[in-house]
């Protein structure tokens, strides 16, 4: 990493910070709701997320029920969700496969791992990702680990602190390094804010955003 970019980093932060806020987020769920919810979002919107998770816990009083369910059955209640088939068969193989790990659906054994045990770990389980295991490391146990998301992948893209050819899964490790430390629980959040609010995917809002004139993107439109 370079000096340029350390500084460059080190200053979104504190703009976000200051425009933000510091709080990493409201939502503190045990280790596997965050899990099956993170699978449920992908591919869908947060209202459709949490409208399927809150369908899933009424139907079922426990993780236990939910794995010998039938898996019909379980895709019917998080049919919201969207590729609720799929994300059933998901659900059922991550939660197969923790319990013949642990010997009971139970992840508290993740507190006793350093950071990348736990990310190696969590990331070897069936169909979970490097994003997945940041979200549940950063709300579940409050680990600093930063989810990159596709608004936190094009923001840092664009500011210039990773390069356009980074890949998402090489993205996450990548800004852990480059990012200070005190910074990170409180980045995606802020950053996922700043993607939806101001630097959109279609037609950013450059010239209105206070990250303009240290933005390598921007330079480039002008």
């Amino acid at each position: 990493m370079s000096k340029d970019v350390g500084k460059k980093a080190e200053k979104v932060c504190k703009i976000l910070i200051t425009k933000y806020g510091k709080e990493v987020s409201e939502r503190k769920l045990p280790p596997i709701d965050e899990l099956v919810m993170t699978i449920l979002s992908q591919h869908t919107n947060d209202i459709n997320m949490y409208r399927a998770f809150e369908s899933l816990k009424e139907t079922y009083s426990s993780w236990e029920e939910v794995l010998v369910a039938p898996q019909d059955e379980l895709a019917v209640s998080i049919r919201s969700s969207g590729m609720y088939n799929l994300k059933a068969k998901r659900i059922q193989a991550t939660l197969r496969e923790i319990q013949e790990r642990v010997g009971k659906l139970d992840l508290s054994l993740i507190e006793t791992m350093e950071i990348p045990e736990a990310k190696e770990w969590l990331t070897s389980l069936h169909g979970v990702g490097p994003k997945t295991a940041a979200i549940v490391l950063l709300f579940s146990f409050g680990l600093p680990v930063l989810p990159v998301d596709t608004h936190v992948w094009r923001v840092t893209k664009r500011l210039g602190i990773i390069d356009t050819k980074v890949s998402r899964e090489k993205a996450h490790d990548l800004l852990e390094q480059i990012m200070p430390s005190d910074c990170i629980p409180s980045l995606n959040k802020n950053l996922v804010r700043h993607g939806r609010e101001v630097c959109r995917a279609q037609n950013p809002k450059c010239p209105d955003c206070f990250l303009n004139k240290i933005c390598d993107f921007y330079k480039l439109l002008k």
